[in-house]
């Protein structure tokens, strides 16, 4: 190589040392009064293009004067990039002029810095205008901001489908909220990787930027994102490091408002573009080291982006370059409005209401700039906007949807995977809207399969909001306003051991079940069917005692009548240690109602049944639902179930579950309110007690509001509404169940205070 070197530029190399590269090869070449770069690529008429391009901007950038940039430097025949024999190879080679500094990312860096390199980068950009080179108009490059589709493909090459799924949701965004403005964006040629190993400084001066590989024609926000996002991606907070740099760039090119407005996704998305380049470089180069240098800060900072509403950071951007926001909303106005087209029986949560914008997995965005940690809502089960579960719902609205009286594959290829899940005597499925809709399904079709009305329901039990449910719901028929109980319905024991009548007796399953089926005996009119939760919701997240459904179900059966369990809540693996809830008391029901966290969100529920049932059911007036089991129904609810499967979520419920279980039992033996800890997986409830163990009401309500300031998202619940119930989605991890208990704690205590001022 040292031959090759003195022939083609006159340059004797006293040595020549091998640099890291990402494609190409790089080496420091020490000569008597200098140093260089002497850079080779494999010889291909583009790349040779491209790179007599990147040196042309170098040269541009050197007429233009001040710019701490490399030189290119000329071959003897003249030109600044052209081939060479490289041991028996034909490489493409320049050669560049040495810039002496310490890399940014060797530095401790400060502010004054970050603000120096924002009016350096802003410098270069101003005196790259002018500038022209169709060969980078032309290029096509994966790691350009406005080419992101040609890194999909390479999303499933990440090994991790925990990340995959916020690579993916960041691709949606990218596509919903940037896509359409790209056209409207000024554009110009930009360096595009101004990273902490491309950038030189020293002190609080930059000193220079080399490697201009990436030179692209595109939106001139996208070099600003890029900036943002390597110079704060390996920081603690986001803001201290992005404002200074921010300010300074601004200073020298004012930025726009709807570039501002786009820096949230942009910067998300060079961090995608990064993972998936460090995931297909993992793949082709496995030895390259340095392909993959910045992939755990990216992921890091992916993290941690999530957790940043974008309206805050968009706020943020414009308060600090000094740019108007958006009109404030004011929260007194959503209320009204809600209230003029609706009536104040649809009740809102908390005090002080939350007016939200948007979601992403475990956390939720108010319009305001907060973001609340989702500790609450089970309904969006693998985490709200899943990007799996959003492209599903796309692609087959877009394809299909229609009723399920026409032939379609989806119906059946869902309802397999759905029956794979459950027992080989549950092997019938009728597909409806909602979990409300399911119960007065089960209901209906066992009161036809038994031939009799009565139905025995546990207290406390709530089964929807149909009239059918609401008959069966203890929890609102025997409610204050509520219609009384129904003379079809057999109401017996919420078997509870938690301050139950049997909570220090053996075996309180059996004596709750024995109470039970004393009532089935008095019973005269027949049984058409029970129907329980495995776990009571609005009883107070209270589980069936041990061994009651097992003693119980068959003198059901022996009266003719049907168990139906209620998964509405309990399905899908939330429980952690089993798929469904009937299944930790060691029965097999005759029915299994599911709803909620069947679609994500979107409005699905389903009766799961027996040939026996189904065939009786069919002999009565024709079933049908519009819209339940349509294709997109379908395709959402198969994504769902491949979901819980791909990402383990099942294991995660319970292995969370179990730690979040742990940390409230912990609080509970700080604090003597704390009665009761109970739950399986990812469904628990704390109840709260007085000096009298009494419920505790004004206590929940107050912690519940608390948290909700606090910016997490619990509810209460119980016959007294003196209950904490927390049901998140079961992405839900061991951090966040360490910041709900954390945040309880502290309430505890500001209750503590505010008792003791009010006294």
């Amino acid at each position: 190589m040292k031959e090759a070197i003195l022939k083609a530029f006159g340059i004797l190399p006293l040595n020549i040392k091998r640099l890291n590269g990402y494609e190409n090869e790089n080496y420091l070449v020490t000569a008597k009064d200098a140093q260089y770069i002497f850079k080779t690529y494999p010889s291909t008429k583009n790349t040779f293009s491209l790179i007599n391009a990147e040196c042309l901007a170098l040269i541009h950038l050197q007429q233009k004067g001040g710019c701490k940039t490399p030189i290119p430097i000329p071959f003897i025949s003249g030109e600044y990039v052209n081939t060479i024999h490289i041991n028996n190879q034909e490489k493409c080679c320049r050669m560049l002029s040495f810039l002496p500094g310490s890399f940014l990312g060797d530095i401790k860096p400060n502010k004054s810095l970050m603000a120096n390199l924002g009016a350096f980068l802003a410098d270069l950009n101003q005196k790259l205008d002018g500038f022209h080179s169709d060969a980078i108009r032309a290029r096509n490059y994966d790691w350009d901001l406005q080419n992101l589709t040609l890194n999909r493909k390479h999303i499933s090459a990440i090994p991790d489908p925990k990340q995959r799924r916020i690579v993916a949701y960041f691709f949606q965004k990218f596509d919903l909220l940037v896509s359409p403005y790209v056209p409207e964006l000024r554009k110009s040629y930009i360096h595009s990787d101004f990273n902490e190993w491309n950038v030189l400084a020293e002190g609080d001066q930059a000193l220079g930027l080399i490697d201009f590989g990436d030179i692209v024609y595109s939106p001139l926000i996208n070099e600003v994102a890029t900036a943002l996002c390597y110079l704060s991606y390996d920081k603690d907070t986001f803001f201290d490091w992005t404002t200074p740099f921010l300010k300074a760039y601004h200073k020298i090119i004012p930025l726009k408002k709807k570039e501002i407005g786009l820096l949230y996704y942009l910067i998300a998305t060079k961090l995608c573009i990064s993972v998936c380049q460090s995931a297909k470089a993992r793949l082709l180069q496995p030895e390259n080291k340095y392909a993959s240098v910045s992939e755990k800060n990216a992921w890091k900072m992916l993290h941690k982006l999530l957790i940043l509403n974008p309206i805050s950071v968009e706020n943020h951007f414009m308060q600090t370059l000094g740019l108007s926001k958006e009109k404030t909303v004011v929260l007194a106005e959503k209320v009204k409005t809600r209230e003029r087209y609706f009536s104040r029986i649809l009740s809102i949560s908390y005090k002080r209401p939350i007016y939200m914008t948007g979601a992403a997995f475990q956390y939720m965005y108010d319009g305001y700039g907060n973001t609340f940690l989702d500790a609450y809502n089970n309904i969006p089960h693998v985490g709200h906007s899943h990007p799996k579960v959003v492209a599903a719902g796309q692609q087959q609205m877009a394809t299909l949807n229609t009723n399920t009286r026409y032939l379609y594959d989806l119906l059946s290829e869902y309802a397999a995977l759905l029956l794979q899940k459950l027992p080989k005597k549950l092997n019938k499925v009728f597909f409806v809207n909602s979990g409300s809709e399911a119960n007065d399904l089960a209901i209906r079709m066992a009161q036809k399969h038994s031939g009799k009305q009565t139905v025995m329901v546990l207290e406390h039990g709530y089964h929807g909001h149909t009239q059918t449910g609401i008959d069966i719901s203890e929890y609102k028929f025997n409610h204050p306003k509520g219609q009384g109980q129904k003379s079809h319905i057999l109401k017996t024991a919420i078997p509870k051991e938690y301050k139950g009548k049997y909570e220090d007796k053996d075996a309180p399953g059996a004596l709750y079940a024995k109470e039970a089926i004393e009532q089935l005996n008095r019973n005269e009119n027949g049984l058409a069917a029970f129907i329980a939760e495995p776990i009571v919701g609005c009883g107070g997240q209270v589980p069936l005692a041990s061994g009651y459904l097992k003693a119980l179900y068959p003198e059901i059966r022996k009266k003719g009548g049907l168990c139906i369990s209620d998964e509405v809540q309990t399905g899908f693996g939330r429980l952690g240690s089993v798929f469904w809830g009937y299944e930790l008391q060691g029965v097999v029901p005759d029915m299994v109602v599911i709803g909620k966290p069947m679609g994500n969100g979107h409005p699905m529920g389903a009766v799961v049944t027996s040939e026996e049932v189904a065939a009786s059911f069919a002999e009565g007036v024709e079933f049908f639902s519009s819209f339940g089991g349509n294709p997109v129904s379908c395709a959402i609810g198969k994504a769902v179930l491949e979901i819980i499967d791909e990402e383990k979520l099942q294991k995660n419920a319970f292995e969370v579950g179990k730690y979040y279980c742990s940390l409230l039992r912990e609080l509970q033996k700080e604090d003597a309110r704390i009665g009761d800890v109970r739950g399986e997986g990812l469904f628990l409830g704390v109840e709260l007690i007085n000096d009298q163990e009494k419920p505790n009401t004004n206590l929940a309500q107050f912690l519940k509001n608390e948290l909700r300031n606090r910016q997490v998202l619990i509810s209460t619940d119980g016959p007294a509404d003196s209950v904490i119930k927390t049901k998140p989605p079961i992405i839900f991890t061991k951090s966040n169940a360490e910041r709900v208990v954390s945040e309880l704690r502290r309430a505890l205590k500001l209750a503590d205070k505010k008792r003791f001022l009010s006294d």
